[in-house]
């Protein structure tokens, strides 16, 4: 019996809550982590988990093995550590969730000249408009466009990610541009389904401004609403890591410049500093060089 892995397993059940979740996570069978469990209880000669269909508790002596088990494995993480010093070339795979429009805007790019660098590298990229749970789902790195984030993640700020309003200039021949944000309101404006969706929220001249707002269209991505603003089908909030080349090409038209939607960070966020792979830390230090705190996007344009 591999012990460590039994070890690992067992801590996994224990933190998780079930087999199946353990399962998952290790990316074993169920019946593989039954078997762990099993040949663990053999080793230590005590029943270790009380088992039900409901739920699981620790009896006695699993409570006593668990510190012991988590101690094991630390120890065994350090010798690893050091062992693998002396070589810390990035190499494996990562799995890294985004959100579609991010991904497609900026992040695609930086991944390729990333894989460049580091051929041994490969990426599994999850491109999803949702908040993801990284122990779950298996999620080595996150970047979220958030000032919210979860306070048991650790949090690397890359950037900061500003919005404008904007339309094209079709829709603006058929509609009077606003003049101030309160002009919002006669205005078919295109929603995201998660973020502002009824109430657009401004800085003007220091003070926070609030605008209910309407329209036909909501998506739940802003790569739909910029293709629906222009088609000109209304007035859209839009990132500007998304939006600043038809910005400056002038095929949107931006709006409001007096009045500022709320800045937002983008950050990249992991589960723990303890043992972090050298390729995590390596894409980690690659996205801070790449996304600067004055992003290169906004060069020039607000």
């Amino acid at each position: 019996m591999d012990r460590l892995t039994a070890m690992r397993v067992f801590v996994s059940v224990v933190d998780l809550g079930s087999q199946s979740a353990a399962a998952e996570h290790l990316d074993l069978s169920r019946p593989v982590v039954s078997r762990y469990l099993a040949a663990l209880e053999d080793w230590v000669g005590a029943r270790l988990m009380q088992r039900t269909t409901r739920r699981l508790s620790l009896t006695a002596a699993g409570q006593e093995t668990l510190p012991r088990c988590r101690q094991m494995l630390e120890l065994a993480g350090d010798l690893q550590a050091v062992v693998s010093a002396p070589n810390d070339t990035p190499r494996g795979e990562l799995r890294i969730s985004v959100s579609t429009s991010f991904g497609q805007a900026q992040l695609m790019d930086a991944l390729a000249d990333y894989v460049k660098r580091y051929p041994g590298v490969k990426i599994d990229l999850q491109m999803l408009d949702r908040t993801v749970n990284l122990v779950d789902e298996r999620i080595d790195l996150a970047i979220r466009t958030s000032n919210e984030l979860d306070p048991n993640l650790i949090a690397r700020r890359l950037s900061v990610c500003r919005s404008v309003i904007c339309a094209s200039p079709a829709y603006l021949r058929e509609h009077p541009a606003p003049e101030q944000v309160q002009d919002l309101v006669r205005h078919n404006c295109l929603t995201h389904s998660y973020f502002g969706r009824s109430l657009w929220q401004f800085d003007v001249e220091g003070d926070v401004v609030s605008v209910p707002v309407q329209g036909n269209i909501s998506a739940n991505e802003a790569m739909t609403l910029q293709r629906a603003a222009l088609a000109g089908a209304g007035i859209a909030m839009l990132p500007t890591y998304q939006t600043a080349a038809a910005l400056r090409s002038g095929e949107l038209v931006r709006l409001l410049p007096q009045a500022r939607p709320q800045d937002l960070n983008l950050t990249a966020v992991y589960t723990s500093r303890k043992h972090m792979p050298a390729t995590l830390r390596s894409m980690l230090d690659f996205l801070a060089e790449r996304f600067t705190a004055e992003p290169e996007w906004d060069r020039d344009l607000l």
